[in-house]
């Protein structure tokens, strides 16, 4: 299932929503939906309210032409963009699947006696 689904000519978008945060960003894919943080606190709607401005501003179109559609007192939403104008490549809409982590990255590698002395040997 991939993070967004295009119906009669609007954007549904699954996003998972980090309020707090330091800035309003959208840190990348995470499983099937867009990780957006932003700075709005999630008290009295203002953190949707927020994600609305942010995302309208984004896409080029009015806040009338974004919705909340699921989600709405979760942090993982699916948000409806009507007629977006911009379509800004931080959205990952030309992605066909999540990213992953390469398989010989540092991360997915563990720590071993072996390991370290091989290090120390070079």
């Amino acid at each position: 299932m991939s993070h967004f689904d295009w119906k009669d000519g609007d954007l549904h978008l699954r996003l998972k929503v980090v309020p707090r945060s330091s800035k309003d960003s959208i840190a990348g894919l995470l499983g099937d939906r867009l990780k957006v943080t932003i700075t709005a606190p999630p008290v009295d709607g203002k953190a949707n309210a927020h994600l609305i401005r942010w995302f309208a501003k984004l896409c080029g179109v009015p806040k009338s032409s974004v919705e909340v559609i699921a989600g709405e007192t979760s942090r993982n939403k699916t948000i409806a963009i009507i007629g977006p104008q911009n379509l800004p490549s931080v959205l990952h809409l030309d992605d066909s699947a999540p990213a992953r982590k390469h398989p010989t990255s540092h991360a997915s590698r563990r720590w071993s006696p072996s390991l370290a002395y091989s290090a120390r040997a070079s």
